[in-house]
């Protein structure tokens, strides 16, 4: 019986997988073939013959190279500046004691419920008032900073055994190298876990980077991929349209392998008991 329930959850899983993989499946084979064989061979799971032409004519059109960069940079950096803060102040939300720590913490939370959209008008109005409208400074220091990310790590921290600091402080380490020498590293896996949220959505911001930037040059690949979708006329491009979806993918799924070990070691922690 057990192992019926077992094959069972497994077959279920595995129809899960293959519902939401296909569709990536897709996107990457239709990329491979010609425009006017697309819907042609829609009722076929493999299109052929393949080809290039789409990736060809992408990188020949448009400096998709210079957008790519562009969204990889502020996701980059965008990443690094919210694991730093968000680390730091949830380790001081969870291990010192200090006036109004509660109030403040519960401030933090109470950002976490205004929806991102209602934010968009008063940090533009501060990015042009301190003139970084159109800079690389605009797409990146709004999101350096959130409060989900102080909230995760100041639960995880929570989680951590006091005695292994109380030792380092015995040893004589002070408040930050206890910090970067025992918390954070310990704290690897919900550091590898806002890491992921962090670029996957900063790579995938459409709406402000849209509004904050005014030249060609400060675009990053969402607002491009946008663009080039509304620059077709009587005739849609889907090839070359997929193309472009399949490059915007690729960072965001390299990201997600190199913290996948982290990632679900975070997922799973919560659900072992000592």
């Amino acid at each position: 019986m057990k192992n019926l329930k077992r094959i069972l959850g497994y077959l279920v899983l595995i129809v899960i997988a293959i519902s939401m993989l296909y569709p990536f499946f897709a996107m990457v084979n239709l990329s491979l073939v010609h425009n006017n064989q697309i819907f042609m061979q829609a009722d076929r799971i493999f299109h052929t013959p393949l080809t290039f032409e789409n990736y060809v004519k992408v990188f020949g059109e448009i400096p998709l190279s210079k957008y790519f960069m562009n969204s990889l940079v502020v996701a980059l950096i965008t990443t690094i500046g919210q694991v730093i803060t968000a680390s730091m102040a949830g380790y001081a939300f969870a291990r010192l004691k200090f006036k109004y720590r509660d109030l403040l913490f519960l401030i933090i939370l109470t950002t976490m419920l205004v929806p991102p959209q209602v934010n968009i008008i008063p940090l533009f109005f501060l990015m042009r008032e301190m003139h970084l409208i159109d800079t690389y400074q605009a797409l990146i220091l709004p999101g350096m900073f959130g409060g989900f990310g102080v909230f995760l790590m100041r639960q995880y921290f929570l989680g951590l055994p006091k005695d292994l600091e109380e030792s380092a402080k015995i040893d004589g380490c002070n408040f930050f190298q206890t910090f970067f020498k025992i918390a954070l590293p310990l704290a690897l896996p919900a550091v590898a876990t806002l890491a992921i949220f962090t670029f996957v959505t900063s790579w995938n911001s459409f709406m402000w980077p849209l509004i904050v930037t005014n030249s060609e040059g400060m675009r990053t690949l969402p607002v491009e991929l946008a663009v080039f979708k509304g620059s077709f006329r009587e005739v849609t491009l889907w090839g070359e349209l997929l193309a472009c979806s399949v490059v915007c993918t690729i960072p965001v799924i390299v990201i997600f392998f190199a913290g996948k070990k982290y990632f679900i070691n975070d997922l799973l922690s919560g659900s072992v008991k000592e």
